[in-house]
């Protein structure tokens, strides 16, 4: 039964949000401009906010409608097996946005996707972790940037600063840290460049 959890969060993080609303409103496959990612930063890129909103927030959704699964599994919520099922179920749903079977395996880079996941199991370090992210997006107005230092402040936040003795979460916070750095290694190389692209936070007034 737990192996069919697992199967349908992978398929529920496998809906390329992106993709599909791109081809279904624009007759535009997103993976084909901007940065080539199907996520919800290139789609605002690539498309707009119109699209982008309904895809950023689906996207989030996945991840915590995944997880969610663990509360039909018969464990009891909050204990060590239960949290240890979100944590699998949020893996899978990850697995499946960033390599998305109904997408030819080509998906994003999991970040709107690991917020749902990590704002359910641990809401606190997540809040933190989003601090985070917006103060280094306002301050350098990187989205790649933002969610890689937000990524890899997470751990620290889990488990030195609250404290976490889970030692499977502290191997998933870890591994979700991974994860961004490795799917964001094409903005490494070109902030490495400095040809990054910065966004506009705020619409500019015309005068």
């Amino acid at each position: 039964m737990i192996a069919v959890f697992i199967l349908i969060a992978y398929l529920i993080g496998s809906i390329p949000t992106s993709v599909w609303i791109g081809k279904a409103f624009y007759n535009i496959d997103v993976r084909e401009f901007g940065s080539g990612n199907a996520g919800a930063t290139n789609t605002f890129r690539v498309l707009g906010k119109k699209a982008g909103i309904p895809v950023l927030i689906i996207d989030i959704v996945k991840g915590t409608l995944a997880v969610s699964l663990a509360y039909f599994s018969g464990f009891h919520a909050q204990s060590n097996e239960f949290i240890d099922l979100e944590l699998a179920l949020g893996v899978a749903a990850l697995l499946g946005h960033i390599f998305p079977i109904f997408a030819g395996f080509r998906g994003g880079k999991g970040v709107a996707t690991i917020l749902g996941i990590v704002v359910c199991i641990v809401p606190v370090s997540c809040s933190l972790s989003l601090i985070v992210f917006l103060v280094v997006l306002f301050s350098t107005r990187i989205v790649s940037v933002a969610s890689m230092t937000a990524g890899l402040c997470f751990p620290v936040i889990l488990n030195l600063i609250l404290g976490n003795t889970n030692p499977i979460l502290t191997f998933f916070s870890i591994t979700v840290s991974a994860l961004l750095l490795i799917t964001h290694r094409k903005n490494i190389q070109r902030l490495i460049k400095k040809q990054e692209t910065k966004v506009r936070l705020f619409p500019v007034k015309n005068k």
